[in-house]
């Protein structure tokens, strides 16, 4: 068998829009449901600790329960959640999970205005919210344990390449990253938590230069 086919394989055991198996979102109407910083939160947060009800996800919102309650409505109307029943305690509870987690935004030469200002709102939105926890992890450096502090930390750097060359080494980045991705707890190495990556590749020229 070859790699080729292997990978492919792989890729197919893996649900559509989990880690290794991204969708491409090019609904505008998906691409603003999720834009919401309050849902952005909100899906993060479930995709973080598993499932989850509307009254725990109303402190990681700032909201009432019934305010959440709306927004996760919202989010399963677009299939970034859905409802857990196998995880109710009882009757009352509704507790959601994560169903859509892993998506790819692409600038096609086809796309509608509405899908490119629907597709930047999304990005600044969710790049916002990584501001945010790293603001917090700054504000609090100092507090956290040497190692912690040791490995965490920001890389600047630039490549000279090709477009087919950069999108080989996004996808050589995302393959050694998705081993660590981890969602199920029962695959974590003892003492691992959650840390916020991104992954930043721009063009460091004009557009005049690339013709």
């Amino acid at each position: 068998m070859s790699d080729e086919t292997g990978s492919a394989e792989a890729e197919n055991s893996i649900e559509p829009g989990m880690p290794g198996n991204p969708v491409k979102l090019t609904d505008p109407k998906m691409m603003r449901a999720l834009a919401h910083p309050a849902r952005i939160a909100i899906w993060t947060h479930i995709a973080l600790r598993g499932s989850i009800t509307a009254t725990e996800c109303a402190e990681v919102a700032g909201l009432s329960p019934s305010a959440c309650s709306y927004h996760l409505r919202t989010l399963a109307k677009y299939g970034f959640v859905e409802e857990d029943r196998a995880s109710a305690a009882d009757g009352r509870e509704r507790p959601w999970r994560v169903r859509l987690l892993a998506f790819t935004l692409e600038d096609q030469p086809d796309s509608s205005a509405g899908e490119r200002m629907a597709s930047r709102l999304l990005v600044e939105n969710l790049r916002a919210s990584a501001e945010e926890v790293r603001t917090r992890y700054l504000d609090r450096q100092y507090e956290y344990p040497a190692d912690w502090r040791s490995a965490a930390g920001e890389t600047f750097s630039a490549a000279h390449v090709t477009p087919d060359e950069l999108d080989e080494l996004r996808m050589k980045v995302l393959a050694v990253m998705e081993p660590y991705v981890r969602l199920d707890p029962g695959e974590r190495s003892p003492g691992a938590l959650p840390v916020r990556i991104m992954l930043d590749m721009f063009p460091w020229f004009g557009p005049e230069e690339a013709q």
